[in-house]
C-alpha cells in the first residue's frame, strides 16, 4: 500500500465517522421529543458501514476505504406514557417518546470522535513520512 492510497483510506473513515456524528447529534437533539401517535415519533437512527471495494480483484496489499452504506432507524419499541394533560397525548391520554438511548448515543459519539481522531493522526503520521522522503532526496 503506498502512502498516498493511507490518504484515500483515512478520508473515507472520516467522511463516515462525520455522518456518524451527526447522526448521534440528530438522535441526542430529538431524545426528549414528544408526539401524539407512534407514525409521528422520532426513531432513533445509526449509519451502516461497508468496506468500498473498488473491483473484483481485491488483493492483501490493497488499501479499502469505508463509506456509509445507508442510515437505519431502530426497530426498537417507542415509549408510550399516560399523561392526558399534556398538550400533545391523544384521545387516549397517551404519548409517545423517541426510542433514543442517551447513554447509548454519548457512547457513540465518543467512540466515533476516538476513531476520528486516530484517523488524522494517521494522515498525519504519513504526511510526516512523505515529508521526509522528500527531504532524503535533497
Amino acid at each position: 500500500m503506498s502512502l498516498f492510497n493511507v490518504f484515500n483510506v483515512t478520508g473515507s473513515a472520516m467522511s463516515a465517522e462525520s455522518v456518524r456524528l451527526n447522526t448521534t447529534a440528530s438522535n441526542l437533539a430529538n431524545a426528549n421529543t414528544v408526539s401524539s401517535s407512534a407514525a409521528e415519533t422520532y426513531k432513533a437512527r445509526q449509519p451502516v458501514f461497508e468496506a468500498a471495494l473498488q473491483s473484483a480483484s481485491y488483493q492483501r496489499d490493497e488499501s479499502v476505504p469505508v463509506r456509509v452504506k445507508a442510515i437505519v432507524e431502530s426497530q426498537k419499541p417507542l415509549t408510550a406514557e399516560y399523561n392526558p394533560s399534556h398538550p400533545l397525548a391523544n384521545a387516549e391520554g397517551y404519548i409517545y417518546k423517541p426510542n433514543v438511548n442517551v447513554m447509548e448515543e454519548m457512547a457513540n459519539m465518543i467512540s466515533a470522535s476516538r476513531s476520528y481522531q486516530s484517523n488524522v493522526q494517521v494522515a498525519d503520521a504519513s504526511k510526516q513520512m512523505l515529508m521526509r522522503t522528500l527531504q532524503m532526496g535533497q
